[in-house]
C-alpha cells in the first residue's frame, strides 16, 4: 500500500463532526430514500391505474417482504462490508479492507441467483404464505408481479450491496447518484409501462429491474476506481477469514431487513384471518383492503424509517474510523448529535401523519376507492404510526451501535423490536381487540423497545465519557482480529 492511500481517509479524525454527517448522511439518507422509492413508485402508479386499483396495491404489498429478504441479505454484505471497511482504515489494515470488498461482492452474486432460482420454482406456495389468497384476483395479480420481480433479484442485490460500500470509500455523493439515476429511470417507465402499454403488474416490475440494473451498473463501474484501495483480480473471490470478520458487522442490518419480512408474514395472515371476522372485509369485494392499507401505510413508515437509518448508517465511516482511531470523543459527540437528529425527524413525521393522513392517502388513490379503504386508512396511519418518535430514535441507535462494533447490543434491540415485538404483537393483540388490534402492535413495539434502547444509550455514553488508552498500531490490529473472531463474546 502507498502512503497516499494510507491517509486518504484522514479527514475523518480532522474535519468537524457537523461537517462529516452532512456530507456523509445527507448522501446515504438520499440513497435510502430512493431504494424505498422504487415500491412505493411502482404502488402509486398501479393504484391510480383504473384496471389494477387497490387489487394491485394488495399484490404489490404481498410481494413487497419477499423483496426485502433479497435487500436484507444484500445490506448484510454491503452494511457489514462498510463497517468493516472502515475500521480497518482506521486501523492502516488497507489490505484486510481491499479482500473484504471482493469477498463480499463474489458471495452476493452467487447467493442472488440462487435466491431468483428458489422464488421462480415455489412461487405459489411462498405468495400463500404472505397472505396473497385474500381473494382470487389479489392472487393471480401477485404472481404476475412476482414472477419478473425474481428475474432481477441478483441485479437488485449487487446494488444494495454496493452502495455503502462506495460510501465508505469516501465517495457518499456518488452512491447516491447511482441510486438516483435507477429511480428516475423507474419513475419514467412506470407510467408508460402501466397507461401507455397496459402491461399491468408486469409493467411495474420491468420498469424496477431496468432502474434497478442502472443503478448496479453504475455501481460496479465505481469498483474499479475506488479511492482508498485499489482492487486487484485476486482480490475478488470469496475468503471465508474476511466474511467471518464482515457478517457479525453485518447483523443488524440483516435482521432489521428480516425481521420486516416476518412481521409482514404475520400482519398479513393476521389481517387474512380477522378480516373475514370483519362485517365489512369479509364480502368478497372489500376483502383485499386492509392488505392494500397496511401496505401502504408500511411504506410511509419505510420513508421515515429510511431517514433514521440514513442518519446512522451515512455516519458509520465516520464512526468505525474514530473508534479504530480510538477517539472516544468524537464518537461521543456524533451519538449525542445522531439522537438529537432522530427525535427531529420523528417530531416531524408525527406531525404530517396525525394531520393530514387523507391526504397521504389520497395519493394512492382513494378517491377511486370504497369510503371503507379510506375510512380504515386514516385510522391505519394515525395508530399505526403514533409512536415514530421512539421508532426514529430504536432503529438509528441499532445501527450507530453496529457501526460502533456492538453487534451483540445492535442486534438484541433489532431482534427485540422487529421479531419478538414485531411478530408476537400482531399475533397476540387481535385476539383481544380484533381488526384494530393490528394496527396497535406498532405503537406498543416501539415502546417496548425504547426501554432497552435508553438503556444502551446510557451504556455507550458511559463507555465513550472513559479515556481511551494510547494503542498502538500492532495492538489495534490485534484487536480488530480478536473482535473479528470473536464478535459476540465479546460484546
Amino acid at each position: 500500500m502507498t502512503r497516499t492511500q494510507v491517509q486518504t481517509n484522514d479527514f475523518l479524525e480532522k474535519e468537524s463532526i457537523g461537517k462529516l454527517m452532512r456530507k456523509f448522511t445527507v448522501p446515504c439518507i438520499i440513497s435510502l430514500l430512493v431504494a424505498a422509492l422504487y415500491n412505493i413508485v411502482d404502488q402509486i402508479f398501479i393504484a391510480n391505474a383504473n384496471y389494477l386499483g387497490s387489487y394491485g396495491n394488495a399484490a404489490n404489498t404481498v410481494v413487497y417482504p419477499l423483496t426485502v429478504v433479497a435487500l436484507a441479505i444484500a445490506v448484510t454484505f454491503g452494511d457489514g462490508t462498510a463497517a468493516f471497511f472502515s475500521l480497518c482504515l482506521g486501523a492502516k489494515e488497507n489490505d484486510s479492507a481491499r479482500r473484504s470488498v471482493g469477498s463480499s461482492v463474489i458471495s452476493v452474486i452467487t447467493i442472488g441467483v440462487i435466491l431468483a432460482a428458489v422464488y421462480l420454482i415455489f412461487q405459489q406456495p411462498i405468495l400463500s404464505m404472505f397472505g396473497a389468497g385474500v381473494n382470487e384476483e389479489t392472487f393471480r395479480l401477485s404472481k404476475e408481479y412476482f414472477f419478473w420481480i425474481s428475474l432481477g433479484i441478483p441485479v437488485y442485490m449487487l446494488g444494495q450491496t454496493l452502495t455503502p460500500i462506495i460510501s465508505s470509500d469516501g465517495s457518499p455523493k456518488y452512491s447516491m447518484c447511482a441510486m438516483l439515476v435507477g429511480t428516475a429511470i423507474n419513475i419514467i417507465l412506470d407510467p408508460i409501462f402501466i397507461y401507455v402499454f397496459e402491461w399491468g403488474m408486469m409493467g411495474a416490475a420491468v420498469a424496477t429491474i431496468i432502474g434497478q440494473a442502472a443503478c448496479c451498473l453504475i455501481a460496479v463501474g465505481y469498483l474499479f476506481r475506488m479511492k482508498a484501495v485499489k482492487l486487484g483480480p485476486d482480490d475478488m473471490r470469496v475468503r471465508w477469514e474476511m466474511l467471518k470478520r464482515v457478517l457479525p458487522l453485518g447483523m443488524t442490518s440483516f435482521f432489521a431487513q428480516v425481521s420486516i419480512v416476518l412481521s409482514m408474514a404475520a400482519v398479513l395472515n393476521m389481517v387474512k384471518k380477522y378480516g373475514q371476522m370483519d362485517v365489512i372485509f369479509a364480502q368478497e369485494q372489500y376483502a383485499h383492503i386492509p392488505t392494500a392499507v397496511i401496505g401502504i401505510v408500511m411504506k410511509f413508515f419505510q420513508i421515515i424509517i429510511s431517514i433514521a437509518i440514513g442518519l446512522s448508517a451515512g455516519s458509520i465511516p465516520i464512526t468505525g474510523y474514530n473508534m479504530g482511531a480510538r477517539r472516544n470523543d468524537r464518537v461521543k459527540e456524533l451519538m449525542k448529535r445522531l439522537i438529537i437528529a432522530e427525535v427531529i425527524v420523528g417530531a416531524v413525521a408525527l406531525f404530517v401523519f396525525e394531520l393530514f393522513p387523507n391526504q397521504l392517502i389520497g395519493i394512492f388513490g382513494a378517491a377511486n376507492e370504497s369510503v371503507y379503504y379510506t375510512d380504515f386508512a386514516v385510522a391505519c396511519i394515525r395508530i399505526f404510526l403514533s409512536m415514530i418518535i421512539l421508532a426514529c430514535v430504536n432503529k438509528g441507535t441499532s445501527i450507530f451501535l453496529q457501526g460502533l462494533g456492538k453487534a451483540t447490543q445492535a442486534t438484541s434491540v433489532s431482534v427485540l423490536r422487529e421479531i419478538l415485538f414485531g411478530v408476537g404483537l400482531p399475533i397476540l393483540l387481535p385476539v383481544f381487540f380484533g381488526l384494530d388490534g393490528i394496527l396497535y402492535f406498532m405503537p406498543v413495539a416501539d415502546i417496548l423497545t425504547f426501554i432497552v434502547t435508553a438503556i444502551f444509550i446510557a451504556k455507550t455514553n458511559a463507555e465513550l465519557s472513559s479515556p481511551a488508552p494510547e494503542i498502538t498500531l500492532t495492538q489495534n490490529q490485534t484487536r480488530l482480529e480478536r473482535a473479528s473472531s470473536h464478535q459476540s463474546s465479546v460484546d
